[in-house]
């Protein structure tokens, strides 16, 4: 096929044929991660916000480009999950921005699309680094700028070109990748999205969407309270503590249950989405390989049920409401000069956050990183004069600042990267200081804490002159690996002893789901027997992945 010029109907298919590729390689990409803790989930997140993306313009049938791309890009601004989430969400802003108010545009107009999508996407980033997705989407930009090509097929092939050429050179760029002998993740997403584009105009291919819920009942052609033709009626996650080798054969097991099913395996976790009208029968296959938890059932058919009725239907109905009209139900609320907003995983570091006064904890953090949109809604439910976000994760900040920028609210992101900070954010908070002060006094309190965590290596690798191997217990001094060994309470013990110095008054221990309460106590007793003049806390944290996280005070 050739395409001198292509319009809404064209780039529909464009964007969502590359959607349901990048589902589809989104293991792949995750596996790319360097880093040899359990957090790879670039491919995880940059398809999350692809998907909510395409939902957004899902029934939308429009020949105009301009409105296509705008949709797509509020979608993805919306749905946006992690940093590279967040920048594949402003490259797509800045490709909307290119093709505003067309009804279809030629090569040339897809050119300028394309650069204002890599000009957005280094606006984004404080500190932009070479050798990353920004080089790659540039790379392909700058291409397609330069070319003369009439025909937007070869276009497409030409960024695809340049594309692929730039994530060759990545390892290039960033010694880590090169080390590691692999290409950086965010890039090989992009460069997948931009070769399924290509794809999707050389075979005219008509797209549809995969693994994504219907759109709005308005949009699909429903009315009043029908349901709409969904197939599977339960939304099903979970998480299985057990060996990630026999992923694919439960994914192979449930396949027949459901749609929408995507699991993904670290080591001896296995995380679980699937649409099904039997979530019992899943559960029972999945408990076989190991414990569950984070167990998750929503019934999508009432949800869209309820997404149809108005409020007085409701109040005919005398139906209780609740987060429907949230924001009606707010302003019945006295508003309060603070609130907070925290992430974070396992129940007793969320509780612990509530105790402290946290009015909403959005659960995520490593692997499952809460969207732009998870973060408004969570404001939303608050009826506040200012509103704290604290993010306590590296991989949220960008989403919590995208979702100040969107909000009508004021919303201050506290950029914490560690749950020990939040929670000392919280501990040094004054409800009678004005927000500024409170804004600076709260990173500073962030620079007080020394973080330690205790994890597990996911591959073999070796970083700073560590060689590391799979399953090794690893401890990590603010992120960065510092010890390695087969005890993660003799790790601990290792990376407290390089956290300790003569300034420190109190250590904090949170132990997790995979530690026994007997264990922590006998760790606990263990350090406070050879620091006997600090103070030393120790608290159920339950959460994933990590066996502890430590904070120095």
């Amino acid at each position: 096929m050739k395409y001198h010029k292509i319009n809404g109907h064209d780039f529909y298919n464009m964007v969502v044929h590359a959607s349901n590729k990048l589902l589809e390689e989104s293991e792949y990409v995750n596996s790319l991660n360097v880093f040899p803790v359990p957090d790879g989930d670039t491919g995880t997140n940059m398809s999350a916000t692809f998907k909510a993306a395409v939902k957004e313009i899902e029934g939308l049938n429009s020949k105009s480009i301009g409105e296509t791309s705008k949709k797509l890009a509020k979608g993805a601004l919306m749905g946006a999950r992690g940093n590279s989430g967040v920048i594949l969400s402003q490259i797509l802003r800045g490709i909307s921005k290119g093709l505003a108010d067309k009804d279809e545009v030629d090569s040339v107009g897809f050119a300028i699309a394309l650069k204002e999508g890599s000009n957005s996407a280094y606006k984004a980033v404080m500190r932009p680094t070479e050798g990353t997705i920004l080089s790659v989407v540039r790379a392909a930009a700058d291409g397609a700028i330069d070319s003369d090509e009439k025909d937007i097929v070869d276009l497409m092939k030409l960024v695809v070109d340049e594309a692929k050429k730039m994530l060759d050179k990545t390892p290039e760029l960033l010694p880590a990748l090169k080390k590691a002998n692999v290409v950086d993740s965010g890039g090989m997403g992009l460069y997948i999205i931009f070769n399924a584009m290509y794809e999707a105009l050389r075979d005219d291919i008509k797209a549809e969407i995969k693994d994504v819920k219907p759109a709005s009942a308005k949009a699909a052609g429903a009315s009043g309270t029908e349901d709409i033709d969904i197939k599977f009626g339960y939304c099903t996650e979970f998480i299985i503590m057990g060996n990630a080798e026999k992923a694919n054969q439960f994914r192979d097991e449930i396949t027949p249950l459901g749609d929408s099913q995507i699991v993904v395996g670290y080591e001896d976790v296995i995380k679980v989405h699937i649409h099904t009208n039997d979530p019992g029968l899943v559960l029972s296959k999945a408990v076989k390989l190991g414990e569950l938890s984070k167990i998750k059932i929503d019934n999508m058919r009432e949800e869209h049920r309820e997404v149809l009725l108005t409020k007085e239907e409701y109040k005919k109905a005398n139906v209780e409401q609740d987060d429907i009209f949230t924001e009606e139900i707010v302003l019945d609320v006295e508003k309060k000069k603070y609130a907070f907003v925290s992430v974070a995983m396992g129940d007793g570091i969320s509780n612990i956050f509530k105790d402290l006064g946290v009015d909403h904890v959005i659960e995520g953090g490593q692997t499952m990183n809460p969207s732009t949109q998870d973060i408004l809604d969570a404001v939303s439910k608050l009826n506040a004069e200012h509103i704290f976000v604290l993010p306590n994760n590296k991989n949220i900040i960008m989403s919590a600042n995208q979702a100040a920028e969107i909000s009508d609210k004021d919303i201050r992101v506290i950029p914490t990267t560690t749950i020990p900070q939040g929670i000392t954010c919280l501990t040094m908070f004054n409800p009678e200081a004005e927000v500024e002060e409170n804004v600076e006094n709260l990173k500073e309190a962030i620079e007080m804490v020394k973080t330690g965590s205790i994890t597990y290596a996911v591959r073999d690798t070796e970083v700073d002159g560590i060689k590391i191997e799979e399953g090794n217990i690893l401890g990590l001094i603010e992120g960065k690996i510092k010890k390695v060994g087969t005890s993660y309470c003799d790790v601990a013990e290792e990376v407290l002893s390089e956290m300790i110095d003569e300034d420190s008054e109190l250590i904090t221990i949170f132990y997790g789901a995979d530690v026994s309460e007997k264990e922590a106590e006998d760790f606990t007793k263990k350090i406070e027997d050879k620091y006997e003049d600090l103070d030393v806390q120790c608290y159920r944290g339950a959460q994933p992945l990590y066996y502890f996280l430590i904070s120095v005070e």
